[in-house]
């Protein structure tokens, strides 16, 4: 064994060296693998370059004082890899958590400015008709008493829309910034579906759609909140209306299977194009022409009813989702069934 100090660093280097190198590479082989066993790795390489240093420096003689400080690196390893994978998983967990919050941040910027864009097109447009239509009013350029009614009619309707989106556009926030506050109570899915037909009727049949309801006799209870399921229901019903061409079909129907009540809201309308399917449920997306809106107008459409019934359902922990029929779409709701023990 060397006892000049110089000769002890240099056979301490030479020992450690090529395993310090050996584990740069292994840094290098594993940096695209988890975070867990990079941390592995980290602990390993000063715990095997001091041994491989100190089996160096004692010229290869496993003497006493070699073997303890073998059992102590040992120990030391026991104790370090396992910290190093649980603090790696940890690591790893935040890390991915950021992620997530920040896509999440993205997504949310995405949508403001999305929603910011789409309320200062659609806005404008009846605002311009309600102002161009009064001006002639007070200009007295309309002397006719029936167009005089008309343009009156007109500015009601383009008024309640303005008021429908507003009322959207404020729910919509709501959702969106997490301030929703719903008050839970056991609810029959079958009285909703019964009250959205009754309540959507009128509207159907100025459009010349068929609107059917059709439910089992059993009740099919969830938890949840009246108003928000009923606006849930009715933001569907009002969408397929709106893209249901005259002469079409829309039924209603409810059941339950696998712990859940599902609701289907079905039309014979052109569907949607596959391209549009994933964005279906984003604030004020219209996707292509395909599933424009029918001859038939409305005006009932906010351009949001979708992303608002799809956050009410999110927040009575359920999923809601679309996809094509061979004549027409399918939007399905699904909720937790409420236990029967819970009732009360």
């Amino acid at each position: 064994m060397p006892n000049d100090i110089f000769a002890l660093i240099g056979y301490a280097l030479a020992g450690s060296v090529p395993v310090m190198m050996l584990g740069a590479l292994a840094m290098r082989l594993t940096h695209n693998r988890s975070l867990t066993t990079s941390m592995v790795v980290l602990v390993l390489i000063p715990t095997l370059a001091t041994l491989a240093g100190v089996i160096a420096v004692s010229g290869m003689m496993f003497t006493d004082e070699l073997r303890r400080i073998g059992v102590v690196l040992a120990v030391v390893t026991a104790v370090a890899v396992p910290t190093a994978i649980a603090l790696g998983r940890a690591q790893a967990r935040k890390t991915v958590w950021e992620r997530q919050m920040l896509e999440q941040e993205r997504a949310a910027e995405r949508s403001r400015r999305e929603l910011v864009a789409w309320v200062s097109h659609d806005l404008r447009t009846p605002l311009a008709g309600i102002r161009a239509m009064g001006e002639a009013l007070v200009d007295g350029v309309i002397a006719q008493p029936e167009t005089i009614e008309r343009y009156a009619h007109q500015i009601v309707r383009e008024t309640h829309r303005l008021s429908a989106m507003v009322d959207d556009l404020f729910e919509m926030s709501k959702i969106n910034s997490g301030a929703l506050r719903l008050s839970f109570e056991p609810v029959d899915l079958r009285e909703l579906i019964d009250e959205v037909t009754a309540a959507n009727q009128p509207t159907a049949d100025h459009a010349q759609v068929t609107l059917h309801a059709r439910q089992p006799q059993t009740p099919i209870l969830v938890a949840g909140s009246d108003r928000a399921l009923t606006r849930v229901l009715t933001n569907l019903v009002a969408n397929a209306i709106e893209h249901t061409p005259p002469g079409g079909r829309i039924d209603l129907s409810a059941g339950t299977a696998d712990q859940h009540a599902w609701t289907y809201v079905d039309d014979t309308g052109p569907g949607i194009d596959p391209v549009d399917l994933p964005r279906i449920f984003e604030v004020a997306y219209r996707g292509t022409a395909a599933r424009s809106p029918a001859a038939t107008d409305t005006g009932t459409n906010s351009g949001m009813g979708l992303a608002i019934a799809a956050g009410l359902v999110q927040a009575h922990h359920g999923d809601i989702t679309a996809h094509n029929r061979e004549v027409g779409c399918r939007f399905e709701i699904r909720l937790p069934l409420l236990d029967p023990q819970d009732d009360e």
